[in-house]
């Protein structure tokens, strides 16, 4: 099965450059090329798009912006010139950044992470509870190994991998920390940071730039400092 891709870009020449990298790709279809949010808006909600190649810096309405107001966006790969959106793209789940000119190496590698992607979500790490105590079945050092969300402290994100620090030990997993968030109970664990997820219970002390777990501090992200606060204030009864 093709994978169908949109590229969303208001210059035509950035869109060609787009168009002839992907050509090369017999299993990646595209299905339109759009010159600003609004026609690539109508082109999500009448066509199964899997991947989108999203400028930044458009007329109007912004990548970003228009990332933001999708609640179902396809996966994204950013396109820009502008190297210091990479932060808040990335704090956005996109599978890449890529800068213009892009060259194909650099595709390939944005494509093959899609990829994986895809197959992590299709194939997920099984999450697993049981009737005492919740529990997590992660891939790591060439075995499954069953977590209990008490052992837990916090975990951090490397990319494409996540270290998750327990109480005596440090596991590293193939797994992005947007795929794990989605495995692990709300109710227990936090995001704080685009590269921060906290087991509440373990929260020692907290302000509103950071986290103590305890001699451990983890900074909170801006655009995560309400709802972390907010929650933290909620679930530790103060």
């Amino acid at each position: 099965m093709k994978t169908t891709c949109i590229i969303v870009d208001d210059e035509p020449l950035a869109r060609s450059a787009i168009r002839a990298l992907l050509s090369r790709f017999d299993d990646i279809e595209i299905a339109a090329e759009c010159e600003d949010t609004f026609e690539a808006l109508k082109v999500l909600k009448q066509k199964n798009i899997d991947l989108m190649f999203l400028d930044i810096q458009m007329p109007e309405v912004s990548g970003l912006e228009f990332l933001r107001s999708l609640k179902q966006p396809p996966a994204v790969i950013l396109t820009t010139a502008y190297r210091q959106y990479a932060l808040e793209g990335f704090e956005l789940d996109v599978v890449d950044y890529l800068l213009k000119p892009v060259s194909f190496e650099r595709m390939m590698k944005a494509i093959d992470k899609f990829y994986h992607l895809r197959r992590s979500q299709e194939f997920p790490v099984p999450a697993k509870e049981s009737p005492a105590e919740g529990t997590i079945t992660i891939r790591a050092e060439r075995k499954n190994i069953l977590l209990h969300y008490d052992d837990i402290l916090w975990i951090m994100s490397m990319k494409d991998y996540v270290q998750i620090f327990t109480n005596d030990k440090k596991y590293i997993t193939q797994l992005s920390i947007g795929e794990l968030e989605k495995q692990l109970p709300e109710e227990r664990f936090l995001r704080i940071h685009r590269s921060y997820i906290v087991n509440i219970s373990k929260i020692t002390a907290f302000t509103n730039l950071d986290v103590e777990i305890g001699k451990m501090e983890l900074p909170i992200g801006r655009n995560y400092r309400k709802l972390v606060i907010n929650s933290l204030k909620n679930s530790l009864s103060l």
